[in-house]
C-alpha cells in the first residue's frame, strides 16, 4: 500500500523570533519617510534658531525667570544660570520642550509599527511572510534610533554652525545625544504598553503619563533643591539635564537612558512572549449584549470616545494649576524684586509695580493653560481621523448618519472638552491663590480670563478641522501656529517684533493684562475666524473621499 507524502512545511528554527528585521527596518523608512524628515527638520531648526536668535539682553531677562519657580518647573535646574550664555540658555530652557517633542515622536512611532498593526489586522499579513514574533517591535526600535542619531548629529552641528562655533562641539553633541537617549526612554516605555493594552490609543496615553510623571518628578526635585535631589534622579528628563551641556559637561549620565532602555525592551520582550498575538496581557472588559441608550447617536458615541483622555487631561490639569496657584505669593515676591532692576525682566511681564508685575506673571501662566488646552484640542480633533483610518467610520456613515452629523459630533465633543479644560485651569489657579490669601485678582478677573481665551482657543479647533477636512495629510501642521502663539506670548516684547507679526496668534487678539476688559471687536473677529474655519472644515470633509486602512 503506498502512501501520499505530504509536503514539507519549512518550520523556523530556534532563535528566528528576529527574522525579517532588517526588511521591516527599510519598509519602515520608506513608509515614514515625509514624516520622519518632518519631525527631523523641526527639531534642528527650533535648536538653529535658538542659538541664533537669543542676544545679551534677552538672556539676562529669561536667566532672571529660570529662577522662578514657575521658570524651574518649565525649565530645569539652572545649571550656568550666573553667566547665561546662549548654550546655557539652549541646555535650561530647551531640553524639556526638545525631549517633549522626541518623546511624543518615539510614543507615536512605536505604536504605529506595532500595537496599532494588530488592532488593525495589518500584522497578519506581515506575519503571514517569514518574519519573526519581535520582529516588528525590534525594527520599530532600531528605525526610532537611527531617527534619533540622525536628529542629534545635524541638530549639534546645526548649533556649532549657528552660533559661529561659539558653542563647543561636544557640549552640543552632549545636548543633543542626552535629549535623544532620554526621549527614546518614553518610546520604550510605549513598546512596554503595547504588549499590555489591546488598543494603540491605550498605549500611546500610558507612553505620554510616563512623560507626565517624568517632568513631575524633576520638577518636584528641582524646586525643593537648587540643582535637584533624588527626585530629579528618578526622571529621564533630568537625565539629560544632568549632562551639564556649556556648564560643565559630563557624560556618564548617558549610562542612565542606554540601561533603562536596555531593560524596558527586555520586560517587553518577556510579556510579549507570553500573550496572544493581537491581545494584551490586560484583557479588554467585556460589554454589555446590546448597545445602551446613550450611545444612540453619534455624539454620545463621540463623547464616549474621548472620555477618558478628557478626564485624565482635566485631572492632571488641575492639579498642576492649583499647585501653581499656591506658588503665587512667592512667585510674586522673587519676580518683582528681579523686574525692579532689569529692563528686559519688566519688558517681559509688563513692569516693575507689584500689581502690574503680578498681571503680567498672571497672564504668562494662563498663556501654558491656554497653549497646553490648545494642544488638547489639536490632539483630540484627530480622533475623527484616526476612526476613518481605522475604517470605523465607514461602518457607522453606512447608518443613517450624514457626514456631516458625524464630523460635527466629534467638533462638538472636543470643542466642549476644551472649553472645560479652560475653566478647570483658571478656577483651579484661583482657588490654589485663595487657599494661601491671594484674593487679588479675583473670581470675575479669572472667569474674564476663561470666557476670551476659550473663544481664542476654538481656532485652532477651526484650523485643526480645516486641515484635517481637506487634506489629512498636513493635519499635524495646526502645531505650527501653537508654537508661533508660545514664542509670541512670551517673548514678543523682548524680540520686538511687529504688530503685524504678533497679530497671527490668535492669542494676541486678547487683553493684554490679566482679567482685563476685552474689545468687543477682537472678539468678534475671533468668533468669526473660528465659525469661517469650521464651515471650511464641514464642506471640504463632505467633499473629498474618505481614506480608510
Amino acid at each position: 500500500m503506498s502512501a501520499l507524502a505530504a509536503p514539507a512545511v519549512p518550520r523556523p528554527s530556534s532563535g528566528s523570533t528576529l527574522t525579517g528585521t532588517g526588511r521591516l527596518v527599510r519598509f519602515m523608512l520608506r513608509r515614514d519617510r515625509v514624516r520622519l524628515s518632518v519631525w527631523t527638520l523641526s527639531v534642528v531648526a527650533f535648536y538653529a534658531y535658538f542659538a541664533d536668535a537669543m542676544g545679551p539682553k534677552a538672556r539676562a531677562a529669561r536667566a532672571l525667570v529660570m529662577e522662578t519657580p514657575a521658570g524651574i518647573v518649565m525649565g530645569g535646574p539652572g545649571y550656568g544660570i550666573e553667566d547665561y550664555t546662549v548654550g546655557v540658555a539652549i541646555a535650561n530652557e530647551g531640553i524639556t520642550w526638545v525631549v517633549l517633542a522626541l518623546g511624543i515622536m518615539s510614543v507615536l512611532h512605536v505604536v504605529r509599527h506595532t500595537r496599532a498593526e494588530e488592532e488593525s489586522s495589518r500584522s497578519e499579513l506581515v506575519r503571514a511572510a517569514p518574519v519573526g514574533r519581535h520582529a516588528p517591535a525590534v525594527a520599530a526600535i532600531v528605525t526610532l534610533l537611527a531617527v534619533n542619531a540622525v536628529i542629534a548629529v545635524v541638530s549639534a552641528l546645526a548649533l556649532h554652525g549657528a552660533s559661529g562655533r561659539e558653542l563647543p562641539l561636544a557640549d552640543s553633541f552632549g545636548l543633543t545625544v542626552g535629549s535623544g537617549l532620554s526621549a527614546m526612554v518614553f518610546g520604550a516605555v510605549a513598546v512596554v504598553a503595547c504588549q499590555v493594552t489591546e488598543h494603540g490609543r491605550g498605549a500611546t496615553g500610558i507612553g505620554l503619563a510616563a512623560y507626565g510623571w517624568a517632568l513631575a518628578l524633576r520638577s518636584a526635585g528641582d524646586i525643593q533643591e537648587r540643582h535637584g535631589n533624588a527626585l530629579s534622579w528618578l526622571s529621564p528628563i533630568g537625565w539629560a539635564q544632568q549632562l551639564r551641556a556649556f556648564v560643565d559637561l559630563r557624560w556618564w549620565p548617558v549610562a542612565l537612558p542606554v540601561v533603562a532602555i536596555l531593560l524596558l525592551l527586555a520586560l517587553a520582550a518577556f510579556l510579549a512572549s507570553r500573550r496572544d498575538f493581537g491581545g494584551g496581557l490586560v484583557a479588554t472588559r467585556g460589554g454589555r449584549a446590546d448597545a445602551s441608550p446613550s450611545l444612540r447617536s453619534p455624539l454620545a458615541l463621540a463623547w464616549r470616545q474621548q472620555r477618558s483622555a478628557f478626564r485624565w487631561t482635566a485631572l492632571g490639569m488641575a492639579a498642576l494649576w492649583y499647585a501653581s496657584g499656591t506658588l503665587l505669593p512667592e512667585i510674586m515676591e522673587m519676580g518683582a524684586s528681579g523686574a525692579a532692576d532689569n529692563e528686559m525682566f519688566q519688558a517681559v511681564f509688563g513692569g516693575s509695580d507689584p500689581a502690574v508685575f503680578r498681571d503680567g506673571f498672571l497672564s504668562a501662566m494662563v498663556l501654558f493653560a491656554a497653549l497646553t488646552c490648545a494642544a488638547y484640542a489639536i490632539v483630540m480633533s484627530g480622533r475623527a481621523g484616526a476612526e476613518e483610518a481605522a475604517g470605523r467610520a465607514e461602518a457607522v456613515l453606512a447608518l443613517p448618519v450624514s457626514r456631516s452629523r458625524w464630523f460635527g459630533a466629534h467638533l462638538v465633543v472636543v470643542g466642549l472638552s476644551t472649553v472645560a479644560l479652560v475653566a478647570v485651569s483658571c478656577y483651579a489657579m484661583w482657588v490654589g491663590a485663595v487657599q494661601v490669601g491671594m484674593g487679588e485678582p479675583g473670581l470675575a478677573a479669572y472667569t474674564d480670563v476663561f470666557w476670551t481665551h476659550s473663544v481664542a482657543l476654538l481656532v485652532y479647533l477651526g484650523l485643526a478641522a480645516v486641515l484635517y477636512a481637506w487634506a489629512p495629510s498636513l493635519a499635524p501642521a495646526a502645531w505650527l501656529l501653537l508654537v508661533y502663539a508660545f514664542v509670541v506670548g512670551m517673548f514678543g516684547a523682548v524680540f520686538d517684533l511687529p504688530e503685524v507679526a504678533e497679530a497671527i496668534s490668535p492669542l494676541d487678539w486678547l487683553p493684554a493684562g490679566f482679567g482685563e476688559a476685552p474689545e468687543a471687536a477682537n472678539m468678534v473677529g475671533l468668533a468669526g475666524a473660528a465659525g469661517v474655519l469650521l464651515a471650511l472644515a464641514f464642506v471640504g470633509f463632505r467633499r473629498r473621499d474618505l481614506q480608510s486602512s
